[in-house]
């Protein structure tokens, strides 16, 4: 019997046949299982058509577990023109027998436009909190047949689920094995036109993905049962009363660093806001150099509630201007968000989002906000209001996403205990996670927010590298989350 099992899905385009032969044609390969929605005539040897299903589905891959043979599944999830090195298969299958991983996958290099011998796209390391559906394992997953029978026999079988049948595998495989990043390009892949950087940022709260969406989170949420770190609703805590004195009841925070063009803008909307409170406005001045600090003084010169605050540390990122802001002797009783190049939807935002805070005793509140660009046209995807979220799960999935929403409001007090990492992606994300563990967080799903994107914005037109890097910092983020999460369940069972 020979070493592989390789699955695709369909594809009537030339290189798909090309791709099969390929594979037919190895020594390694025993059958090739093609997925197939609809009846397809493949005349190949070694090459059999499972019909009637996706991929990703409960149903095709419970059909090619039942039939495989070999020690190993080869799943190839891309939908391009594919080539592979010499030698790659052997490499891939070296590894993991060697290090008795339960999933392998490799570096590889993409086809670009004039780019000449393509461009190395590479992926990052498994970790505990690697937890995304949609984790960058690239366009080739080697799984061992043992660790997928083992799996499936100790932690149940595949759901009734026509998309995250996959996702349900790997979460299951890795409990009891790793997961093996092979650091090394072993395939290309040939160019294809991708979605812009919004859409596919946004992608998971598109409306037209909420049955996959949910697909998702109930296969996560039984992973996390199943790991110990599932979090019931009703051990959820609200915000208790006050025990000092603020000296208003709000305070919007802005950390800015040279957003000349934009600050003027933000700040003004932060003091048009209509209250029946009183309230200031905390802009953190991190060292700009380009004029935005001008622009500042004069302001709260004229505004005696905007304050203006330098810090004396220049090794700041967002999260720590933040913790100035929120340690401040200025602060409010609440601390709302807002961002330097952004704006506030309308004058009563900041009353809303104070009323849900105090109303309904959250640690925290999240609303919604629309992406529009500089000239505040709202462009695609519109509307980001995170209905993921829900009063039930909504603390547990979190862990799944990779942002919850904004603007985003604390309670002070809360806050102050548990402060912001000091970098300037994943701080908010951080702090959230941490806030819901324990408390419970109100949602506003009206967009309250004008997001504008521009080639400013800290997330745009990041290389693959800046990327990797942004992901592996969430993935941290939710592995220590994680593991708090498991002790505090440890101390509940004892």
């Amino acid at each position: 019997m020979k070493a592989l099992t390789v699955i695709m899905t369909y594809f009537p385009e030339s290189w798909f046949e090309k791709t099969l032969r390929f594979f037919a044609a190895s020594e390694l390969v025993e059958e090739v299982l093609i997925i197939s929605k609809k009846t397809t005539d493949i005349k190949i040897p070694k090459c059999r058509v499972l019909t009637g299903a996706v991929l990703q589905s409960q149903k095709a891959i419970s059909q090619i577990v039942n039939i495989t043979k070999t020690r190993y599944l080869l799943f190839l999830t891309g939908t391009r023109q594919f080539a592979i090195e010499p030698g790659a298969l052997e490499k891939l299958i070296e590894v993991a027998e060697s290090r008795k991983v339960g999933i392998t996958y490799s570096d590889f290099y993409e086809e670009g436009e004039g780019k000449k011998g393509g461009v190395l796209h590479p992926l990052g390391d498994y970790q505990l909190g690697s937890i995304r559906d949609d984790f960058d394992f690239g366009h080739i997953l080697i799984f061992s047949t043992e660790a997928v029978r083992t799996a499936l026999q100790k932690y149940g079988k595949i759901p009734a689920v026509g998309y995250a049948g996959l996702y349900d595998l790997r979460l299951k495989i890795s409990i009891d094995y790793p997961l093996y990043h092979f650091s090394e390009p072993l395939y290309s892949v040939g160019a294809q036109g991708k979605p812009s950087g919004d859409n596919q940022l946004f992608a998971y709260v598109d409306p037209r993905n909420t049955d996959v969406q949910k697909e998702m989170e109930t296969v996560f949420t039984n992973y996390l049962k199943k790991i110990g770190a599932y979090i019931p609703q009703e051990s959820l805590r609200r915000a208790g009363h006050a025990k000092e004195s603020f000296p208003v009841k709000a305070s919007v925070v802005i950390p800015v660093k040279n957003r000349y063009g934009t600050i003027r803008d933000a700040v003004e909307s932060a003091l048009s806001q209509e209250t029946d409170f009183s309230f200031n406005v905390i802009v953190v001045d991190n060292h700009s150099t380009d004029g935005t600090t001008g622009i500042l003084s004069e302001l709260s010169s004229k505004h005696p509630s905007l304050k203006h605050i330098i810090p004396m540390r220049k090794d700041l990122g967002i999260g720590g201007c933040w913790n100035e802001a929120i340690n401040s002797k200025s602060c409010g009783r609440y601390a709302v968000q807002l961002d330097s190049d952004d704006l506030y939807i309308g004058p009563d935002v900041l009353r809303r989002i104070v009323d849900v805070l105090r109303n309904g005793k959250y640690a925290m509140v999240i609303g919604s906000y629309t992406i529009v660009n500089e000239k505040l046209e709202v462009i695609p995807p519109g509307l980001i209001d995170h209905r993921e979220w829900t009063d039930e799960n909504g603390h547990n999935n979190a862990l799944r996403i990779n942002g919850l929403g904004a603007p985003r409001a604390f309670d002070t007090n809360i806050i102050r205990k548990i402060g912001f990492p000091n970098v300037s992606y994943g701080e908010d994300y951080a702090a959230a996670l941490r806030i819901c563990r324990e408390y419970r967080i109100g949602r506003i799903y009206e967009s309250l927010y004008l997001c504008r994107r521009w080639q400013g914005n800290t997330d745009a037109a990041l290389t693959i590298e800046e990327t990797n890097r942004n992901n592996a910092f969430k993935d941290s983020i939710r592995s220590q989350e994680i593991l708090a999460r498991q002790e505090i369940n440890k101390g509940a069972n004892t």
